[in-house]
């Protein structure tokens, strides 16, 4: 018969509340890497319209596309009349500044989508990978929903004012999670101060160009260990960014929407006052990360007693920096015994941490191997021995 068992792994203290943070945006998310634990937010499950910050669910997609090998970054794609810098579309807009029947890298696609916010290389991006913009829309809200965005749509992959173009500062934090973790090949190209495109087709463009090479991302310049990711801007929204930064090994996520401040420079400034909040308040403590031994869990019909449990991912907890760890428990729950076979990455319980009682962090406990069942025969003698003994 199974039972519910639980392992208590560590003990600690208490945890309060995080200490209070003004801003005058419409909306902000702040979030620690290792842990998820929220640290500040602000109607950060509002939908609003995300201006460009919406051309990572873009890069994410094109990132999956590289990742399982049907692009390399050499390949070059094509662009269509509907990229060209003279489409009306983008007089005003950011852009690379692209003219028909020209091809761009991956790369250089990337890089003009990153440093240069380039709405008119997002189109380029979406024809190459689902023929067209409308139909790339149904590829970046498939991607959101497989990674946990259920509320954000889509109606373009540039982020131009589009009355579908909707998301929260809490799910553009869960988009920026995914890119950090799944793609660490591709996520230092988000540090890349500047961006010099070398294949520009017109005299108009190549002028244009000289005065366009500086990332939009200000706070990579002011910040240290900033490395993203995005900004945005429209006259009606105002200016938005998600950006993360590292310090002292530790990674925050901060997220700003519908900020009136002048400019890219204020912007930065802002988000820098967010996430230096965030570093200077709070601090986070890792117990275990993926691979580490947990716990041994036991096994019924197995061809070992026990399998070793490990983390999913990195669990952590985040804690007010004035009190420190102290009075939170970790531990294990899982079913004792779970039944043959297990396979390595097969759910086998959970791993939480709790404070006076309430969870203040929680996760799966995964199989690290595979323990296979043993046969018919094996299974009997083990039921007899069940019924005589007890185990």
């Amino acid at each position: 018969m199974k039972k519910i068992f639980i392992a208590f792994l560590s003990i600690l203290i208490t945890v309060p509340a995080f200490a209070e943070f003004k801003t005058t945006a419409k909306s902000a998310f702040l979030v620690d890497y290792d842990s998820g634990a929220e640290i500040f937010a602000k109607d950060a499950d509002t939908l609003m319209p995300p201006s460009s910050m919406l051309k990572l669910m873009t890069l994410a997609v094109l990132f999956d596309e590289v990742k399982a090998g049907r692009l390399g970054l050499d390949d070059r794609i094509d662009v269509s009349e509907n990229a060209d810098y003279q489409n009306p579309l983008w007089y005003p807009a950011s852009k690379i500044c692209l003219v028909t029947g020209q091809q761009i890298t991956v790369r250089d696609a990337i890089l003009g989508l990153i440093v240069l916010s380039g709405g008119d290389a997002s189109v380029v991006v979406a024809e190459k990978i689902a023929g067209s913009e409308i139909k790339f829309t149904e590829n970046m809200t498939r991607k959101a929903r497989e990674i946990g965005m259920p509320m954000s749509t889509f109606g373009n992959a540039s982020g131009l004012p589009n009355d579908n173009n909707l998301m929260t500062s809490r799910e553009l934090a869960t988009l920026a999670y995914h890119i950090i973790s799944d793609y660490p090949d591709l996520y230092p190209m988000f540090a890349t101060k500047r961006f010099e495109f070398n294949e520009y087709k017109t005299d108009w463009c190549r002028d244009w160009g000289r005065t366009h090479t500086v990332n939009y991302n200000k706070l990579l310049f002011i910040m240290p260990g900033a490395d993203g990711l995005k900004t945005g801007h429209t006259d009606k929204g105002g200016y938005g960014m998600v950006a993360s930064a590292k310090s002292g090994g530790r990674r925050l996520i901060g997220v700003i929407n519908g900020f009136k401040g002048k400019g890219h420079d204020a912007l930065a400034a802002e988000m820098k006052k967010l996430l230096t909040h965030g570093f200077t308040t709070t601090a986070s403590r890792v117990f275990y990360h993926a691979g580490d031994d947990v716990v041994a869990v036991p096994v019924w019909y197995g061809r070992r007693d026990t399998v070793m449990a490990t983390v999913e991912k990195t669990f952590a907890i985040t804690v007010d920096k004035s009190v420190g760890t102290s009075g939170v428990r970790v531990l294990a729950r899982y079913n004792d015994p779970v039944a043959a076979p297990v396979n390595a990455g097969d759910t086998v319980g959970e791993i939480v941490a709790e404070q006076n009682g309430r969870i203040i962090a929680r996760g799966k406990l995964v199989a690290r191997e595979h323990v296979g069942k043993i046969q018919f025969l094996a299974r009997a003698w083990k039921n007899i021995m069940v019924m005589i003994f007890g185990k």
